[in-house]
């Protein structure tokens, strides 16, 4: 049998060690996973009600203001926030934001809104 890193194995290995793996198309992974993960856990959630009144209130959100909701979460975070309204482009959310999900959405100024439980404010 083969040895595969000190590994018996049935069936013998093809390995070509002058290939790299650029060479064979795979990108080498720069970042581990911690980082991977922390990026992610970083990012903006939207709860299912909230997912819900986007599609119910034809909202659409761009790459853009994404990254716009997401820097004003870390503001709010920032300044000490739990519960916020972010106010942009005529679109307002309600945002948790120790845990960074959005809890509603809705579009500014169709009709009279209020909006209670939240501690600060966030118009861009």
């Amino acid at each position: 049998m083969a040895m595969v890193n000190g590994v018996n194995v049935p069936f013998v290995p093809i390995v070509n060690k002058e290939v790299t793996p650029g060479q064979i198309g795979i990108k080498e992974v720069k970042k581990d996973f911690s980082e991977v993960l922390q990026s992610e856990l970083n990012k903006v959630k939207f709860s299912s009600h909230a997912v819900k009144r986007l599609e119910d209130r034809s909202i659409d959100l761009t790459h853009e203001e994404l990254i716009e909701l997401n820097d004003a979460v870390s503001q709010a975070e920032r300044k000490g926030s739990r519960d916020s309204l972010i106010m942009f482009n005529n679109k307002a959310f309600i945002v948790n934001i120790p845990n960074k999900t959005v809890v509603t959405a809705m579009p500014v100024g169709e009709k009279e809104e209020v909006f209670t439980n939240i501690d600060s404010v966030i118009i861009k």
